[in-house]
């Protein structure tokens, strides 16, 4: 913890010496706690993270993503997210907090080429691969979404334990919208979450779902006007409980998930890679990054 002369003082590792921070390369907490940043600054020189990641004197573990405003993802950064997770829990955290900077959750992978998030459409292999390792995560997530939440997006809150989203947050699988099938294991999370019908009516339709309509069905497990302070509580109170029995816990209720979320992406990266080549998702691009209705024909 930070003490009153503003310097951090680590702990001390079993052979008496101090332990240096281990990773994450902004130190400064986005919520309200006083946490204790897990890796001091890189050189001035080096290229700001995507990835930060802060563990509390009370064993809350916040992982934020930073891209705004839309926080696209790419390989890249989910392997930074399961890099994250991996050095929460190897610094003493107990349960995380997934949050991101700026004005949407994340808008998932960019297939408008916009953003400086590497375009994906030579296939999904690699990024699904980095995204298993955030499934076989031992730590329970709680997902703080303000904005959008949206395609891959989804997926990425959907692979939390629990959703909190704030004033004006929706929820989007609009992978039909855009001409392609859904990824990131919403195959096998979204019924689980959802019910089958919930979920085939938001795989089929790609229609937007706000934050209210997301509690009614039980997409968001909590409203909140702060969802980053909301979700924190709830880490805290997890993180309050034993620490082996929660991990066992989370190890039952989520066995299986791990395999089916595997075979989930695999079926998914193989009908992605069809539709990748098709009119319909070209003309569901043009028509997104044109904000505007697209014309589908069929082919």
């Amino acid at each position: 913890m930070p003490e009153r002369g503003g310097q951090h003082r680590w702990p001390s590792d079993a052979a008496g010496g101090n332990r240096p921070p281990a990773y994450g390369a902004r130190t400064t907490a986005q919520d309200n706690c006083k946490d204790r940043p897990m890796e001091s600054a890189p050189p001035e020189s080096a290229p700001p993270k995507d990835v930060s990641v802060v563990v509390a004197a009370d064993y809350v573990a916040t992982v934020e993503i930073h891209r705004p405003p839309d926080n696209f993802f790419d390989a890249g950064l989910i392997a930074d997210l399961a890099d994250a997770y991996a050095a929460a829990g190897e610094q003493g955290a107990r349960a995380i907090v997934l949050c991101s900077e700026g004005k949407n959750f994340c808008a998932g992978a960019d297939f408008t080429g916009r953003s400086r998030a590497r375009n994906i459409t030579g296939g999904p292999h690699e990024l699904y691969e980095q995204a298993m390792r955030l499934f076989e995560a031992s730590l329970p997530v709680i997902a703080a979404v303000q904005g959008a939440a949206v395609g891959g997006g989804l997926g990425l809150a959907c692979s939390a334990d629990f959703r909190v989203a704030g004033p004006g947050a929706r929820f989007s699988a609009n992978f039909a919208r855009i001409g392609l099938h859904q990824g990131f294991a919403l195959t096998a999370t979204l019924p689980a979450i959802l019910g089958q019908q919930h979920a085939w009516n938001l795989l089929y339709t790609g229609r937007r779902v706000s934050a209210e309509e997301a509690a009614s069905i039980g997409l968001a497990d909590y409203l909140a006007d702060d969802p980053r302070a909301r979700a924190r509580e709830l880490a805290a109170e997890i993180a309050g409980a034993g620490p082996l029995a929660v991990r066992a816990i989370r190890a039952t209720m989520r066995d299986g998930l791990s395999a089916r979320a595997r075979d989930a992406m695999r079926r998914e990266a193989a009908e992605q890679g069809k539709l990748w080549a098709t009119a319909d998702f070209a003309e569901g691009v043009r028509a997104f990054a044109e904000r505007r209705t697209p014309n589908f024909e069929g082919r």
